[in-house]
């Protein structure tokens, strides 16, 4: 059999479990042999039957020594009982609607069990354990037993089967990719041990060193993939962007840079004035100033006689970018132009004539920036902005308007900077550290629930003053079963409007309105004809409202901190003091200790280090929107010194062999990565 041969072919496989198997992502015997064990349960130890404690699971060795009886209780339910004893002690085995174990299972046999027994007095029971004869023990008992994700009709031991099955039809056919001194330096198994020993493990030390050895592998592949991308890169030839003196533009600010905007803007201006394609991203803290970066490469590509795109994710925000470029570039003699969905097709006609004629310098817009007729002659720069919102692909398609344009790519996601080199592995990282003068700090509460009309009376004092009020929370509508505490968008604008704040423009906004109803609802709150708006997280990444002074969200200890840093960062962008304030849920632990580290701390990296290190990555950010390959094994939170080993190797070897030519096998894995992240 193949390596990546079909997984229906496999002996014991066929169509039907074949099609189970494709819920899983199990389509290949490669995919189904790195279908890797979520946990294991240790059944090597056998344990006497009068040591074990109530709720405890364990395995134990013991004689049958009742004969099983078999009850039917009613419809649809029967019962099969009996005694087991071993030296210290008995217990009652029951199995619920398995009637043929009765004829299975023999006086004075014995059997290793494993499951969880419960204990009543003196009295110990044992329901629907696994099981198997004493003298054959080892299969399912008798050894440490891996755990996976299951789909709906398959189950663990068919699982365990078919992965065995599957070991050793095409186990010799695997290669290591790991060079042969990485392998030694860090003293890990070979690629073959590995993958039995994952599986099959003799015991969890064994266990634990294979999967460490493929948690290096698949971070090291990745890493070399992501090196080789950015070499590739790096050897395209980009339009030649004289670097001119900074104090041109900086003397037209009404301000000044902060030296890590000005570090940025040397950076990318240096990448264009190179020859090759620039690559870079703009990593930045809410209100750190990102924008001014993206302006400086806009007008330096711009007076050098080519033309520039900035692609923002919603209308509203290209509105404020387009209005922001206006103000700045125009005076500096930079033709700037719209272009969006919601635009009359003859303004969209007059744009894109503008663009193709060279009589317009930048083109700011959303995705209506990479429809088809929309032609930029002389495009040198795309500009993107919040890359967690566009894929791979729609940078791309944007970069396809042209032959290799420098690409800026800017994020207000803060990202520890290890985690950031493989998420933007493709990327160079600029990193603005320092928010300008004059930014605010937001003063940060965590409250409980008996603070409520204290804080209503906060909100009704800020807005008589004029200001404006953000309410967010984590679900649309109430959980269906009652089992979650939390307050949902509609009833809390249904609850303010109707009984707190009836004197107020009170809006609701959540992410299952149109985008049409949306951006109206948030063009009515950034006029300040709508007061309070109450939303869920979809004003996580949002425009600028100077005067909203006031962000309160509802059950925080339901976000992540670093969304929460993000949602605090809808405040304080004008001149007004302005305030976060968060509502406990009922969680505690890790939950209370995430808003005390959001109350004390205002740093964004330092937060999301934090939030890595309570949380684990979680949605830190989407993998699948990066065009990153679905991680099998590693975990990148847990996995952060493994993965600074794998990028360091990764590194050595394209130093030394940048094509990868002498290791073909690796060769083969990286560009698959890249035809899955072009096809996904």
């Amino acid at each position: 059999m193949e390596l990546y041969g079909d997984v229906r072919y496999l002996k014991g496989i066929g169509e039907a479990r074949a099609k189970l198997l494709e819920k899983l992502d199990i389509r290949t015997v490669y995919d189904l042999i790195s279908y890797f064990p979520r946990a294991y349960e240790d059944r090597s130890v056998i344990r006497d039957l009068a040591e074990i404690a109530e709720g405890e699971t364990a395995c134990v060795r013991a004689a049958v020594i009742s004969t099983p009886l078999l009850s039917r209780i009613r419809k649809g339910l029967n019962l099969t009982r009996f005694r087991i004893a071993d030296d210290s002690g008995s217990a009652e085995v029951t199995f619920f609607n398995q009637p043929y174990l009765k004829n299975q299972l023999h006086v004075g046999s014995r059997y290793s069990f494993y499951g969880r027994f419960q204990r009543f007095g003196n009295k110990l029971s044992l329901q629907n354990p696994t099981f198997e004869p004493a003298d054959g023990e080892g299969k399912t008992t008798g050894r440490i037993v891996p755990v996976y994700r299951l789909t709906s009709g398959i189950s663990q031991n068919t699982l365990i089967k078919s992965i065995r099955q599957g070991l050793d039809s095409c186990l010799e056919e695997l290669r290591d990719l790991l060079p042969a001194e990485t392998i030694r330096r860090y003293d890990l198994p070979d690629i073959r041990r590995a993958y039995r020993s994952i599986h099959m493990p003799a015991d969890m030390a064994e266990a634990m060193r294979a999967r460490q050895r493929l948690v290096f592998e698949e971070l090291f592949v990745l890493a070399c993939a992501l090196g080789s991308m950015k070499n590739q890169r790096r050897s395209e030839a980009g339009h030649v962007i004289p670097a001119p003196a900074l104090e041109e533009f900086t003397g037209r600010l009404p301000f000044e840079l902060t030296g890590a905007q000005s570090r940025a803007i040397r950076d990318s201006l240096a990448d264009m004035a190179s020859g090759s394609a620039m690559n870079r991203l703009v990593q930045g803290d809410v209100g750190s100033g990102k924008t001014m970066v993206a302006a400086a490469c806009i007008w330096a590509v711009c007076r050098a006689g080519f033309q520039a795109a900035f692609m923002a994710p919603t209308e509203l925000l290209a509105d404020q970018h387009f209005r922001t470029f206006s103000t700045l570039l125009e005076p500096m003699g930079i033709r700037v132009v719209q272009l969006k969905s919601s635009m009359t097709a003859k303004a969209k006609r007059e744009a894109v004539e503008r663009l193709a004629l060279g009589e317009a310098d930048l083109a700011v817009g959303t995705h209506a920036l990479l429809s088809e007729g929309v032609e930029f002659p002389r495009l040198a720069l795309a500009v993107t902005d919040e890359q967690h919102r566009f894929g791979v692909g729609q940078r791309s398609a944007l970069a396809a308007k042209t032959s290799a344009p420098h690409i800026l790519v800017m994020s207000a996601t803060p990202i520890p900077r290890t985690l950031a080199l493989i998420l933007y592995g493709d990327l160079d990282v600029s990193v603005i550290d320092e928010l300008p003068p004059g930014r605010q700090k937001v003063d940060t509460y965590a409250v409980e629930e008996s603070m409520r009309p204290r804080i209503q009376r906060f909100i009704a004092r800020l807005v008589d003053e004029g200001r404006q009020v953000y309410v967010v929370c984590p679900m649309i509508e109430e959980d269906e079963e009652g089992t979650l505490d939390l307050r949902s968008a509609a009833e809390v604008y249904e609850q303010l409007r109707t009984e707190v704040f009836p004197q107020y423009r009170l809006g609701l906004l959540h992410g299952r309105m149109k985008t049409a109803e949306k951006e109206a609802v948030m063009a009515s709150f950034v006029s300040g004809e709508i007061q309070i708006l109450v939303s869920t997280t979809v004003v996580e990444v949002g425009v600028d409202v100077p005067n909203a002074a006031l962000m309160v969200v509802e059950n925080a200890d339901r976000f992540g901190l670093s969304q929460l840093h993000q949602l605090r960062g809808r405040v304080g962008r004008g001149k007004h003091k302005s305030y976060c304030v968060l509502f406990k849920g009922k969680g505690g632990g890790v939950s209370a200790e995430r808003l005390d580290a959001l109350v004390k701390e205002s740093d964004g990296f330092r937060i999301s280090e934090e939030d890595l290190k309570l949380r684990g990555p979680g949605d830190f950010f989407g993998s699948r929107q990066h065009g990153l390959p679905t991680l099998h094994i590693a975990d990148l939170a847990a996995s952060l010194d493994v993965l600074k080993e794998a990028q360091a190797e990764a590194e050595r070897l394209l130093a030394a062999d940048p094509s990868l030519e002498k290791h073909p096998a690796l060769r083969q894995r990286v560009e698959s990565i890249f035809r899955n992240a072009e096809t996904g």
